[in-house]
């Protein structure tokens, strides 16, 4: 990690952009963590905010995208051969498979908060055959969504950011795993009452 650290505070917006675009995809970037250290350089002057917002979003766009094509594209034949060297297992894949056909287009837009799931999703909708047009409509406000969340974190908790942010990490993953269970729950509820009894 510190690597990385390291990485983007040499290459500034090109480096996040990059680590971004690359983490997004699937290669083992703590893209959360770029994040919150970025707004931490935002909050020290290093970084105009601007600036950052629009590259992390850019980044994450990018790279959302960029996996949304090999889904389209490439399919199950490149998850087969090439997912091994970047943690794109075929279990994992078959999981967020499963929640896609439960929640549907909103795991494009929660799922950016699930380590693990985010590289997935755009994946499994490439692979569905979901038009780009909503792809873009649910995954791209879910990309500006997680951006704002964690340079906010970074600029808010300053100095302290390392500290706190590994405390933070473990809270918003409880939180977001509760509100897709419920969210699931709700879904099913609604799904039972609909259907016609015989």
């Amino acid at each position: 990690m510190e690597t990385i650290l390291r990485w983007l505070s040499h290459y500034g917006y090109g480096g996040l952009f990059a680590s971004l675009v690359l983490g997004i995809a699937g290669l083992p970037i703590p893209d959360e963590t770029l994040l919150v250290f970025s707004g931490y350089l935002i909050s020290r002057g290093k970084l105009h905010p601007v600036l950052t917002w629009a590259t992390a979003f850019s980044g994450s766009v990018g790279g959302i995208s960029l996996s949304y094509t090999i889904g389209r594209t490439a399919g199950y034949g490149f998850v087969h051969r090439y997912g091994r060297y970047i943690h794109f297992s075929e279990a994992r894949l078959k999981k967020v498979e499963e929640w896609f056909e439960r929640i549907g287009h909103w795991l494009l837009t929660i799922g950016y908060f699930i380590p693990g799931v985010r590289h997935f999703t755009a994946l499994v909708a490439g692979m569905s055959g979901m038009p780009f047009k909503p792809f873009a409509k649910f995954a791209y406000p879910g990309a500006a969504l997680w951006v704002s969340t964690f340079l906010a974190l970074g600029y808010v908790l300053g100095d302290q950011w390392e500290t706190i942010f590994g405390k933070i990490h473990n809270y918003t993953m409880i939180a977001v795993l509760t509100l897709l269970v419920i969210a699931l729950a709700i879904w099913y509820i609604r799904s039972r009452k609909s259907t016609p009894s015989s």
